[in-house]
């Protein structure tokens, strides 16, 4: 655990889980993403660790009401009262708020800087420097991964860093990348910087790829880059979905039905 004078514990999370993974059907048709199991646990619990591991405790997952029983009863399960379930109306894909709209609308009201976090998110690194370097630019800030091949890169939001790892170029999914690293989904955005979420949906432009609101506001003030370290998965193919659990070397849904 680290320790509480170490980070700055007033941040509130956000942990989206409100898509309906349609490339991962029929795994997911019936159940959430995040909470496919790797090496016999959920993914979402993987997230939950991280942030317990940083002393962060005031947790709100957004999802759907298709998905809402699925969390309820995961929730029944864990223990926790730290973690407030927030629901959606939407059904199905098609009447889905987006990421960006849902964000835009849990936030509205925070006093708090906010940390985001894709419910599809495995990771190994920790967390610690990435609060830590939040805590010493007081910028948003978006954490990185060298995914190493360009025809990967190609699928994610490619990024550039200056020597000060600010941000100099975001493209979401760009068709010809200049790098390998990408953004994983991943941030903290200051507490003044949350009503820019408004300011973006006001310009009629994409409510549902995060990524697209960080191209979007690295144009107009400061963000900085983080890259994690260890290994980092988006579970958004049953190919990424494999390649996590060979990596945790146990049985997972769709292994076992091969």
């Amino acid at each position: 655990m680290v320790e509480p004078n170490h980070i700055k514990l007033s941040i509130k999370v956000i942990i989206l889980a409100g898509g309906y993974a349609k490339r991962l059907w029929p795994l997911t048709l019936d159940r959430p993403k995040s909470l496919l199991t790797v090496s016999g646990k959920p993914i979402i619990d993987y997230i939950i660790e991280k942030l317990d591991a940083i002393g962060l405790k005031d947790v709100t997952l957004s999802t759907n009401k298709k998905f809402e029983s699925d969390f309820r009863r995961w929730l029944n399960r864990s223990g926790r009262d730290n973690i407030r379930l927030e629901v959606e109306e939407s059904r199905s894909e098609k009447e889905k708020l987006g990421a960006i709209k849902a964000l835009s609308i849990l936030t509205s009201g925070i006093q708090e800087d906010c940390m985001v976090i894709a419910g599809d998110n495995l990771f190994t690194s920790d967390l610690k420097g990435f609060l830590e370097a939040f805590n010493e630019l007081r910028s948003p800030i978006v954490g990185l991964y060298d995914i190493k091949r360009v025809d990967l890169a190609k699928n994610f939001a490619t990024v550039i860093i200056d020597d000060s790892n600010r941000i100099v170029s975001f493209v979401e999914k760009p068709e010809r990348p200049e790098t390998t690293l990408i953004g994983a989904c991943l941030y903290i955005l200051p507490n003044r910087i949350l009503p820019r979420l408004r300011e973006y949906l006001n310009g009629h432009l994409d409510k549902d790829a995060p990524g697209r609101f960080i191209e979007w506001l690295s144009k107009r003030e400061p963000v900085y880059g983080y890259v994690l370290g260890g290994k980092w998965w988006d579970i958004g193919t049953t190919k990424s979905y494999k390649e996590a659990c060979e990596f945790f070397k146990d049985a997972c849904e769709f292994l076992d039905n091969m």
